[in-house]
């Protein structure tokens, strides 16, 4: 029942792992199917100018078909890819497995073992060991040596002048130069655009990790203020009942300063038994299921007069520029990030604090500003994580972080910067359609 918002973002973040996973294999998959491409053009090149340009015979009839099932087979991967199908494993074991097939009927028409483009077989061995577990990777090398030895078999000589002794001039050679080449540079390419894609892999699940160990962290301090705030209401209600007592005796009601102090204590448990409720509406209920329907200019109209009635502010500038009204829900989880900033403005700059809110397209941008000393590089660079304060006092540092992760849930975006003018500014942008009154 605690923290609805902080359970379900810990669901999302486990939902978002398993879908980078499987975003990372499309990846993969996209990179096989440009090598493909690429492969199938290198071989018809290869194909006709060995045919046409050295006037070596070969079957030009089926290795022209194996290459056209190659085209089919490629075009169904592409077109699966682009249908956004999830892509697994397996799959990318099959490719490697066809890509291997046809290189080996490749190379039975055109000299078999002896062809010295025989070592491309590396190449798929290569690709299979950085993109496969262990054990496909030793599968497919296994597939190879099966395929090399068919060919020493099977594999229909080429008649070629053993002209070896020529060196560089030989055609043997430059073959077997142009397949060290090819191979070379596809390894450099492709395996860096597969480490690029695991380390942007790596990356993402280290942020995923990192949310998922804030949010448990905001779930642990939802709970401890959901009790903390159930024990709070007893005591409250009697000091409210006794202050309540106290208004009324003869004694205290003659003593001006006595009765004007009855009051401000009063107006101050009123004020905590309304943060108490605040923080069980809030721990107890999703977005939308209780929210109260307003509009961006009174929502922000009612924040600001019960903040400035409740603060000691001695100039508070509030902007208003975001024009035509929406209206949103009320939400008390919104109200409190916001009260965060200004109550940290007004720490770090008691004389003045401002207040700007307009709209950019569907956003709602709300701009925090102060005359302090501005953030410290410290505490600049951390921003956003729990407990990265100046203040200098157990528990401090979380009223940022807690604004941080409440945008993030909402789909909007947190920035800070130190003014050139002195002070500090925090703008909050989020988007307008994550504040509407959801229906129920």
């Amino acid at each position: 029942m605690t923290d609805t918002r902080a359970l379900a973002a810990v669901n999302q973040l486990l939902r978002q792992t398993e879908s980078d996973d499987t975003d990372t294999l499309g990846k993969h998959m996209r990179q096989l199917v440009q090598l493909r491409w690429m492969a199938v053009l290198g071989q018809l090149l290869t194909i006709l100018v060995t045919h046409y340009g050295f006037g070596v015979e070969l079957p030009l009839q089926p290795m022209l078909s194996v290459l056209g099932g190659l085209v089919a087979f490629n075009a169904f991967n592409e077109l699966s890819l682009r249908m956004r199908r999830r892509v697994g494993t397996a799959e990318l074991f099959t490719g490697l497995l066809v890509d291997m097939g046809t290189l080996t009927l490749q190379l039975l028409f055109s000299g078999g073992a002896t062809n010295p483009f025989v070592f491309l077989y590396l190449l798929q061995i290569g690709l299979a060991a950085v993109l496969l577990t262990q054990v496909y990777a030793w599968v497919l090398m296994g597939v190879a040596t099966v395929c090399f030895l068919w060919l020493a078999e099977a594999g229909r000589p080429i008649d070629l002048p053993k002209d070896y002794h020529l060196g560089i001039r030989s055609y043997y050679i430059e073959g077997m130069l142009i397949c060290l080449a090819l191979s070379a540079a596809l390894l450099v390419i492709f395996i860096n655009r597969i480490n690029r894609t695991h380390r942007e892999h790596d990356a993402r699940l280290a942020e995923l990790r990192q949310r998922a160990a804030e949010e448990e962290h905001i779930l642990r301090m939802g709970l401890l203020a959901s009790g903390a705030a159930h024990e709070l209401g007893t005591p409250l209600a009697t000091i409210a009942v006794i202050l309540g007592d106290w208004r009324h005796m003869p004694a205290l009601n003659d003593d001006p300063d006595l009765h004007e102090e009855i009051t401000e204590m009063q107006t101050q448990v009123k004020r905590c038994k309304t943060i108490v409720s605040g923080i069980l509406m809030s721990a107890g209920e999703t977005r939308g299921e209780s929210s109260g329907e307003t509009s961006v200019c009174a929502f922000f109209d009612e924040l600001l007069n019960e903040w400035r009635n409740t603060r000691k502010v001695r100039e508070f500038s509030f902007d208003n520029q975001f024009g035509e009204d929406l209206d949103i829900a009320s939400d008390t989880v919104l109200k409190q990030t916001i009260c965060n900033l200004l109550d940290n403005a007004l720490e770090a700059s008691p004389e003045w604090v401002g207040l700007t809110v307009s709209r950019q397209d569907d956003n709602v941008l709300i701009r925090v500003i102060d005359r302090g000393p501005g953030f410290a590089k410290e505490v600049f660079d951390r921003l956003g994580q729990p407990y990265q304060s100046t203040k200098g006092r157990p528990g401090s540092g979380l009223g940022l972080f807690l604004v941080f992760n409440v945008a993030r849930i909402l789909g909007g975006q947190v920035r800070a910067r130190n003014r050139h003018d002195g002070g500090a500014e925090i703008s909050l942008r989020l988007p307008l359609d994550a504040l509407r009154l959801k229906e129920v």
